[in-house]
C-alpha cells in the first residue's frame, strides 16, 4: 500500500493527508486499518454492504471498537439492506449484541440517487468512493473540511433513512 503524501494546505491542518487510489482490496483494507484508530463514532453510508462485513477480522475490530467506550457508536445508513440477514450474519449478531451501539437505516427510494458510498471515522478521517460500481477512492486524514461535507450529507440521509429491523441470525 503507498504511503500517503501530505496535501500542502495554506493555512489548513499541517497534518492533513489526502490521496487518491483505484482498488477494491485497498478500500477494504484501508477501512480495517481506520477502525482501531477510531475513537467514538463510525458513519457508513453505502449501496449495500460488502461480503468484508461478514469476516471474522472486521468484527473483532469492530467489536473491540465498541467495547472500549459505552459512548462508540455505529451508525450505517443503505440504500439496500436485504443482503444482511443472508450474507452478514456476523455483522446481524453484532447488532444484536450491541443494539444500543450499533444502527442501522435504510433509505427511501427518492435518495437512490446518492451514489458515492463512504466512510467517516470519528469528525477528521474518511474513505470516499466516487461511484459505487467504480473503485475510483480517495481517503483523507485529519481533513476536518472534507469530512464534514461527508458529515452533513450522512446526517442527512440519516434523517430520511428508516431504521432496519434484523430478525435471526444464522449461516455463522
Amino acid at each position: 500500500m503507498p504511503e500517503p503524501t501530505p496535501t500542502p494546505v495554506s493555512g489548513g491542518n499541517p497534518l492533513m493527508e489526502y490521496r487518491r487510489f483505484e482498488s477494491f482490496k485497498e478500500y477494504e483494507a484501508l477501512l480495517d486499518d481506520m477502525l482501531p484508530k477510531t475513537e467514538s463514532i463510525i458513519r457508513v453510508f453505502d449501496r449495500d454492504l460488502s461480503r468484508d462485513w461478514n469476516s471474522a477480522a472486521r468484527m473483532a475490530l469492530l467489536r473491540g471498537f465498541l467495547l472500549r467506550s459505552r459512548i462508540n457508536k455505529l451508525m450505517i445508513v443503505l440504500h439496500a439492506t436485504d443482503n444482511i440477514e443472508r450474507e452478514l450474519p456476523r455483522l446481524m449478531e453484532l447488532t444484536m449484541h450491541f443494539g444500543h451501539a450499533v444502527k442501522i437505516r435504510q433509505t427511501p427510494r427518492m435518495a437512490h440517487h446518492v451514489y458515492d458510498p463512504f466512510v467517516v471515522f470519528d469528525a477528521s478521517h474518511y474513505l470516499h468512493r466516487f461511484h459505487h460500481a467504480h473503485m475510483r477512492a480517495a481517503q483523507g486524514s485529519h481533513d476536518m473540511e472534507g469530512s464534514q461535507q461527508l458529515l452533513d450529507r450522512h446526517a442527512e440521509l440519516w434523517e430520511v433513512s428508516a431504521p432496519v429491523t434484523l430478525t435471526s441470525v444464522s449461516g455463522l
